[in-house]
């Protein structure tokens, strides 16, 4: 049975602002290159007094072919934005200083000719006055700094550097054979430097041949918190990544979470994310992440020279969103980000002391999708990055109720476009689970209309979920139902929000429960009027295009396909990703010769003889994550074997994701092309025609 809460006038009524004589009217009609009008609001900051937020926009800024991040402020009282950074240096890492006189940042800023520190385009710390003006370098190190964190007096700044160690017993013929490339011995140290800004003088502190991934100095700075791993290879942060905290009486390293810490988890791979100090500088608080398990908060409490560490207890439902922990002020209650059914809140555990915690409390009630928060140093004003079903993220500030009050509006040229009616729609999965998705329908769709093309738009993860917003993106959300198509983005099983277990069900039925879930929701969908069985399609990105491949392998429905950077193979996947404990997870913990017969089910490789829709394939010529090894797999055997339409996209020099203007354009226009010809049956002489791949003006 489904439940739609799709109704036009229902969605205006609860989610859209009231229209008067000075709204703007909605004549747009959205295509791709409306995409690159979109400034994204990524990062905030709140100063000390709580009177201005400074955040972060990132912007499409042609001719340039990639992002540039700038900083910006806006007073909390007359809501006036102020832009402080105009170059191509990419600014980040916001931090007050304690007097509300400079904003910290990181930046590349590069003068022309320039080969020496700070102006070489190498990322250095700055600040600038909140009023505007000159920024000043703070740092002037050679190659740049990392992180870094200045101290809550604002007297010092820490920051990170890296030096090549190389420290095996083939170190020699390492050296000797400098210029070829190893799988491991090679690995970027960290360094972790602390600078006196009022004799502006820098002392090493600490140097322990670990790749530190996240530090925190206390507010005190009598103890640095850390993560570390043995290298820089990804996989060592799953199961090898670890706290270490330096004691600045001692200048010595102590492990938080030592050898055997793991016994008792889910998993032994999972790896630990940011970390947080209390403002009384003796608690740390931590978050231990997984694929296909519920992410856990830690605190290691010093209550004598040696911590005690205890597990918090969660909400139910909702999942910990890892590295986004706050503690509140001078209170002792640490927040969080958490996933529930489509939203994403900020929640608080109250009280936790001792190994001890209170109360659950929710600080961003009702339909809201978080994507950052910040508090000011005493608590008393939170500020959020959030978006709407109208709107893409803005900085809003919130309130003592937990409602909302909007300080900015980055991107007024969405108030005219014909935006989808976005809703959620619940369907019974075969073993009786409830499964939840998030539907965009057409502009002008009424009730009762002509059943219309759809495509189910698959989340990457699996171990996260698709959420209650608007969201124009590179990957169908808003674009197919400009277009006219249906869309369903399903949260099935494995998915974040939806408890533990809903989580966890997937652990050793991959390519089969959530491939049956999504179906189901298909079923739904055409059995209620709205999706025309005879015109859907199916899409996703990496865990989304495994999934893509999985349900074309399965079933001969769907009409066209676009899979992006999606796995075919486990084994293949396990022997060349960059993080293969999350093959190993839902593997039920076995490698492949543990458990071939697992690996064998969980890929769709074996069952290609059934693809009957035409696919187009999407990778990233130097994807770590999902290798093109998978995609050239998937194409031989549909094109050169099976004689299913097929086009391969491999896209130069880019990784896991596509970053360039051209390459996104072309993932778009390919993708409405595609579809439109082989589930509209547009003759490709008339389907949509890519444009130039030059930016706009």
């Amino acid at each position: 049975m489904i439940r739609l809460f799709f109704i036009a006038i229902s969605i205006s009524l609860l989610f859209s602002p009231l229209a008067d004589a000075d709204s703007p009217v909605r004549d747009h009609d959205i295509e791709p290159e409306d995409y690159f009008t979109i400034g994204v609001v990524s990062s905030v900051a709140v100063s000390p007094d709580g009177k201005t937020v400074a955040f972060t926009e990132t912007r499409w800024e042609p001719p340039e072919d990639r992002r540039n991040t700038d900083l910006w402020v806006v007073d909390t009282a007359t809501k006036q934005p102020n832009r402080l950074t105009f170059d191509k240096a990419n600014e980040g890492s916001i931090q007050w200083s304690p007097d509300g006189k400079f904003i910290y940042y990181k930046a590349g800023h590069k003068r022309a000719g320039e080969e020496k520190p700070p102006l070489d385009g190498k990322g250095q710390v700055w600040r600038i006055s909140p009023t505007g003006g000159e920024p000043t370098a703070v740092t002037r190190v050679k190659d740049g700094v990392g992180q870094y964190q200045l101290s809550s007096s604002g007297k010092s700044l820490y920051y990170a550097v890296t030096h090549e160690g190389k420290e095996d017993e083939w170190k020699e013929m390492r050296d000797s054979h400098s210029t070829l490339t190893y799988g491991h011995g090679i690995s970027k140290y960290t360094q972790i430097w602390k600078l006196d800004l009022v004799n502006w003088r820098a002392e090493k502190i600490i140097d322990e041949d670990r790749v530190v991934g996240s530090m925190k100095v206390s507010p005190d700075e009598r103890r640095i918190g850390m993560i570390t791993t043995p290298d820089n290879e990804l996989v060592h942060n799953e199961g090898w990544s670890r706290v270490d905290v330096y004691d600045a009486e001692t200048k010595e390293v102590s492990i938080v979470t030592e050898d055997g810490w793991r016994a008792s988890h889910a998993s032994p791979y999972g790896w630990l994310d940011d970390i947080a100090w209390s403002a009384d500088s003796l608690a740390l608080g931590f978050t231990l992440s997984f694929d296909g398990f519920p992410t856990q908060i830690f605190v290691a409490e010093w209550m004598g020279d040696s911590p005690k560490l205890a597990e918090l207890k969660r909400p139910d439902v909702v999942s910990v969103v890892g590295g986004t922990l706050r503690w509140r002020g001078e209170t002792r209650d640490l927040c969080f980000e958490g996933d529930d059914h489509a939203r994403t809140r900020v929640y608080a555990i109250t009280n936790v002391r001792g190994g001890t915690q209170s109360s659950f409390t929710t600080l961003t009630p009702g339909d809201i999708t978080v994507d950052s928060y910040h508090f000011s140093p005493d608590g008393k004003t939170q500020a959020v990055i959030t978006s709407t079903l109208t709107d893409p993220p803005d900085v809003y500030l919130v309130g003592n109720d937990g409602k909302l009050d909007r300080l900015t509006q980055v991107n007024p040229q969405v108030d005219t476009w014909k935006l989808p009616q976005i809703g959620l729609v619940q369907w019974e999965a075969p073993d009786g689970s409830q499964v939840e998705g998030v539907l965009e329908l057409p502009p002008d769709y009424k009730k009762g209309d002509d059943p219309l093309p759809m495509v189910v738009e698959i989340h990457g993860g699996p171990t996260s979920a698709s959420k209650f917003r608007m969201r124009f993106w590179i990957y169908g959300r808003t674009m197919l139902a400009a277009k006219g198509y249906a869309v369903i983005s399903p949260n099935y099983r494995g998915s974040t929000g939806y408890g533990d277990k809903f989580m966890i069900d997937l652990i050793g039925h991959e390519n089969d429960i959530e491939v049956q879930d999504i179906l189901a929701g298909v079923d739904s969908l055409v059995a209620s009027g709205v999706a025309d069985a005879d015109r859907l399609g199916v899409m996703g990105w990496s865990n989304g295009g495994f999934l893509t491949n999985c349900l074309i392998t399965t079933t001969d429905r769907f009409k066209a396909a676009s899979s992006g950077a999606g796995v075919v193979d486990q084994v293949i996947q396990w022997g060349v990703e960059d993080t293969p404990g999350h093959v190993i997870n839902f593997m039920k913990g076995a490698q492949p010769w543990g458990n071939l017969d697992e690996y064998r089910a969980g890929s769709p490789l074996y069952n290609l003889h059934k693809v009957k829709t035409p696919t187009l394939i999407h990778v990233g010529e130097n994807d770590a994550r999902v290798p093109v090894a998978h995609s050239k797999t998937l194409y031989r055997g549909l094109k050169q074997y099976l004689n299913v339409p097929t086009e391969l996209v491999v896209y130069p020099g880019e990784g896991h994701g596509l970053t360039t203007y051209k390459h996104r354009k072309a993932k778009m226009e390919w993708d409405v092309a595609w579809f439109d010809r082989y589930i509209l049956e547009t003759p490709a002489e008339d389907a949509e025609k890519p444009s130039e791949d030059k930016p706009s003006s």
